[in-house]
């Protein structure tokens, strides 16, 4: 795709990347379509659970080869995620494929797996807290290249188990384990141990949180790329869809929370009250795929098949490219998001 006419230079935003499973090969895609197109100059980057390994991947690359740098080493890292479970028993059957393409929710391996998660804790199932993700993920990212790194700012998000409290992890004290912690699901995986204190999945605090791209980037404009659908058609009757909107609903209720603040400061703004220029007007814009998203159970976050997560990839950029298309002279001037149609 062109340039768009009206750039004259690189624009700056910061990325808020929501978790979700192998769904987060849709923001990968998202990314990749946006480094390929160099209108974008990232200041920040807050993410949560996958969306934390994308945000840390992210500014790994773009610390060491920029743009390029990072589209291969978040297309390394996804790969590598596939690779590690080729051999897992846990993989759609031939009825998903069928019926729900990308699910796996026919799959008799996959519902003796979701049963025994429910009777029986990570610290039963797995007593030596194997995680495969921690080993990929430490043989890419380099935490001294996130620590060092002044091409982007990094916020890894995480839920602290004891008090309830959300850490939001920066460059300087970013490590393998505070993004392990973030996407740290608590009925797959122990506790993550940062510091002293022990930390879940930051979905439950923040999904991602927005926070800190207003408090610590100059930049107003926040692209948030969305994985969990926040409406759906109907209301679920089975089991099963019970429990994945409620998860959905869990996981998205911070960041409606987040977008109301937003909304109600610009609101104030818009009336002539600034509280002596210390309120800042944040511009918000999203990409996401409701429609084809909401179509996946949970069960398809836990599928790491190379076709499910490149189906996903070429989603986000496709996602992406529509963005660029009809947002990128928005960005810096005005949200191209409805907080009211899509927030309230």
């Amino acid at each position: 795709m062109a340039r768009p006419k009206t750039a004259a230079k690189r624009k700056r935003i910061n990325l808020a990347l929501q978790g979700g499973g192998s769904h987060g090969a849709f923001a990968w895609g998202v990314l990749d379509r946006l480094l390929e197109s160099d209108l974008f100059e990232i200041e920040g980057v807050v993410g949560t659970s996958a969306g934390a390994m994308n945000a840390a991947v992210l500014a790994h690359g773009l610390a060491i080869g920029g743009n390029e740098g990072a589209r291969a080493e978040l297309r390394r890292f996804w790969h590598g995620i596939s690779e590690s479970t080729r051999h897992s028993p846990l993989k759609p059957s031939p009825l998903d494929r069928i019926m729900q393409p990308g699910s796996m929710q026919y799959s008799p391996v996959y519902m003796m797996f979701d049963l025994m998660t429910r009777l029986l804790s990570p610290y039963q199932l797995n007593p030596g807290n194997v995680n495969p993700l921690r080993d990929l993920l430490q043989s890419i990212v380099q935490c001294e290249d996130l620590r060092n790194c002044v091409s982007v700012k990094l916020f890894i998000c995480a839920t602290n188990v004891l008090s309830g409290k959300i850490r939001v992890f920066q460059n300087q004290d970013v490590s393998i384990d505070a993004v392990m912690a973030s996407a740290c699901l608590p009925f797959l995986f122990q506790a993550v141990e940062v510091d002293g204190e022990h930390y879940w999945d930051g979905g439950y605090m923040g999904n991602p949180p927005i926070y800190p791209l207003i408090y610590d980037c100059e930049s107003r404009d926040v692209l948030i790329v969305q994985i969990n659908p926040i409406r759906i058609e109907e209301v679920p009757t089975s089991a099963h869809a019970i429990m994945d909107r409620i998860n959905t609903l869990s996981f998205n209720s911070s960041l409606m929370r987040e977008m109301r603040a937003i909304h109600f400061v610009t609101k104030m703004i818009d009336g002539g009250y600034d509280d002596n220029g210390r309120l800042k007007r944040m511009l918000i814009h999203s990409i996401d795929a409701e429609e084809e998203l909401r179509k996946f159970g949970a069960s398809s976050k836990l599928n790491a098949e190379w076709d499910f997560l490149q189906s996903l990839f070429e989603l986000g950029r496709s996602r992406a490219d529509l963005f660029i298309t009809a947002h990128y002279d928005k960005v810096g001037r005005e949200s191209s998001t409805d907080l009211i149609e899509k927030f309230l």
